[in-house]
């Protein structure tokens, strides 16, 4: 799958340990099934733009700004990875 995909399924996941949630009760809040959740933070699936705003309607941020964790997340572990190969060099 995708690096933004991943990275948005990491930042999902993330905000909802934030809050101290499971995955049932962020699929409860969300109106969603706690099996998609896991695949959604997994980045096994793509989410639909609906679910999209769904989890960030029940995690209180904005839609965009799950998009943009998620692509810092991938970009920091982009430059971890670079430094490790640099430093098994």
């Amino acid at each position: 799958m995708s690096t933004l995909v991943q990275g948005f399924g990491l930042a999902v996941r993330q905000s909802r340990e934030a809050r101290g949630w499971s995955q049932e009760r962020l699929a409860e809040h969300s109106d969603l099934n706690r099996s998609y959740v896991g695949e959604i933070e997994r980045g096994s699936v793509i989410a639909s733009l609906a679910t999209v705003e769904k989890l960030a309607g029940a995690l209180g941020v904005a839609a965009s700004g799950l998009v943009v964790r998620g692509e810092a997340i991938q970009r920091a572990q982009l430059v971890r990875g670079i430094q490790l190969a640099a430093i098994a060099c």
